[in-house]
């Protein structure tokens, strides 16, 4: 699967696509001009991957089962082909964040939930963390264990919950304008607060839609003030 990256210091940025869309779709709807400052600076790398959605809960002519398989291909390809690309690139220490909207929110805030050993924190704009809003329907362990609004409350293992209690980058952005879910930020964010652990919650107002212009917003603000 194709990987753009933009830059050539700095921590690392990777970017999860919207909903079916490609590597390239933060630079077609300009995010990647509203990030260039900070990327010329040297304050940030980021990189972009396909989506895997069209061959997973967007592909409506596939059974639940084997949208659920590829979904954890893609986490796994993320973990074992992504992170150590990067690292490659870079160095073995870079600090890596991922990040998405829409859809890819939810893939972003999951990623890094399953493997904070290799993944240090997570932007989430515009998200909602509960994988049956995207199922139709279709529920096992595999939408279970990808759905962080239903695995975080029992996430009890200190491995990984001394290593997500660490991160100081845990944001969950959200409008509340048009087609913006501002209660699931607030309730996933509820979660978060009730296992002791650190998150960055902003709400904005009912002009902020679900739509790329507050994302291209959204996103250089969190990056020049909380990074």
């Amino acid at each position: 699967m194709p990987i753009v990256s933009y830059g050539h210091y700095g921590f690392a940025l990777l970017l999860i696509p919207t909903a079916a869309a490609d590597y390239l779709e933060y630079e077609r709807f300009q995010l990647i001009d509203a990030l260039a400052p900070m990327i010329n600076a040297g304050k940030l790398r980021v990189y972009s991957i396909n989506s895997m959605n069209k061959e997973s809960w967007m592909n409506n002519q596939m059974l639940g089962e084997h949208k659920a398989i590829r979904h954890n291909q893609f986490n796994e390809y993320v973990f074992n082909e992504v992170i150590p690309f990067i690292r490659n690139s870079t160095s073995p220490e870079i600090m890596i964040y991922t990040c998405g909207a829409s859809f890819g929110a939810l893939h972003a805030m999951n990623l890094f939930l399953k493997r904070p050993d290799i993944i240090n924190g997570a932007i989430s704009m515009s998200g909602v963390y509960n994988l049956t809003e995207y199922t139709k329907g279709f529920w096992d362990d595999q939408v279970f264990y990808n759905s962080p609004e239903h695995y975080m409350p029992g996430l009890n293992d200190p491995y990984y919950l001394d290593k997500i209690k660490a991160s100081h980058h845990i944001h969950i952005y959200t409008g509340s304008g048009d087609y913006e879910d501002p209660e699931a930020g607030k309730r996933f964010a509820g979660i978060l607060y009730e296992k002791g652990i650190w998150y960055d919650l902003d709400v904005w107002g009912q002009d902020i839609k679900h739509d790329w212009p507050t994302w291209i917003k959204m996103l250089p603000y969190i990056l020049e003030n909380k990074f």
